[in-house]
């Protein structure tokens, strides 16, 4: 038996909570990682893991066993992040979480970029907006949209990314340019349902003078390309990043309104789950977004 391959499925298990979980994030089957942990308990003549039909707990000596073990794990990882450092070669699978519309719209030509550099690295890119669990899903990498992130994430930020007002010319025609932040709360709105304001969109004059539109949107949607159409189709105002936008804006499809107004400010921030423990392969493709990704070439203004 591989001692140290069952012990790190132990403690996949543990951290996520499952063995379905684990398994996925592992690459194995449910079954494998399950006779993996029973062979490990043999092997220690101990039970490790207290489990039922509804819930799984630690017993006393897999409370104990699981502390000293994802120290020796920390351990090993940063042993092989080290190897793989002096030789430049990162190996292995990187899994990367990102943003569904940035990802089909941005994120291919970044990668094929990082493949070429990197061809011995294999990718495994799940496009969601879902906020992933990177222990519990397994992910290396995760690409994450914000104006700030919460305190705690371990992360880097990678890029600004501008935001943009915007509608259709047939639109304005019908409803009228809006000259002033405020009259927005008199038009037709479509609202990104995970935005972090709410519905409270917010503006910064020339002068400085800060204020908040409170708007009603005719639409909510949790994706911003469905915005985009219906605001190219004359369904209404939006507030988007520049990314999803852009090829509308030099179609003419869509023009921008208030510009002389800023709005709130985003970042490509790269989310990971340590510092101290930091894979090659994690490292290398974190340096490699900032390299490619600072230039703004991926993000035009």
């Amino acid at each position: 038996m591989d001692v140290l391959a069952a012990t790190r499925v132990f403690v996949q298990t543990v951290d996520a909570g499952s063995f379905a979980r684990a398994a996925r994030a592992l690459n194995l089957s449910a079954a494998v990682a399950t006779r993996q942990i029973a062979a490990l308990e043999a092997h220690l003549g101990a039970r490790l893991l207290n489990r039922t039909t509804r819930r799984m707990s630690l017993t006393d000596a897999g409370e104990e066993f699981y502390e000293r073990a994802r120290v020796i794990l920390e351990q090993v990882a940063e042993a092989e992040a080290a190897a793989a450092r002096e030789t430049q070669r990162p190996v292995g699978l990187l899994r990367v979480s990102a943003p569904l519309s940035y990802g089909i719209s941005h994120l291919a030509p970044v990668l094929a970029r990082f493949r070429q550099r990197h061809p011995q690295l294999q990718l495994d890119i799940d496009l969601s907006d879902r906020m992933v669990d990177l222990a519990h899903d397994g992910v290396d990498v995760a690409l994450r949209i914000a104006t700030r992130l919460a305190p705690g994430i371990v992360a880097r930020r990678i890029a600004p990314l501008d935001v943009v007002v915007c509608a259709a010319p047939a639109y304005l025609r019908r409803r009228g340019l809006p000259r002033e932040p405020a009259e927005l709360a008199e038009h037709e709105t479509l609202s990104f349902s995970y935005l972090w304001a709410g519905d409270e969109w917010p503006f910064t004059a020339p002068d400085g003078r800060r204020e908040t539109v409170r708007v009603h949107p005719a639409v909510h949607s949790s994706n911003g390309d469905l915005l985009r159409e219906l605001a190219i189709a004359g369904g209404g105002v939006i507030l988007q990043p520049r990314f999803i936008v852009e090829q509308a804006l030099r179609a003419g499809t869509l023009v921008p309104i208030l510009e002389s107004y800023a709005s709130f400010n985003l970042h490509l921030y790269a989310v990971y789950l340590s510092r101290k423990y930091l894979p090659s392969k994690v490292r290398v493709f974190i340096d490699f977004l900032l390299e490619d990704l600072a230039n703004g070439e991926t993000h035009p203004r």
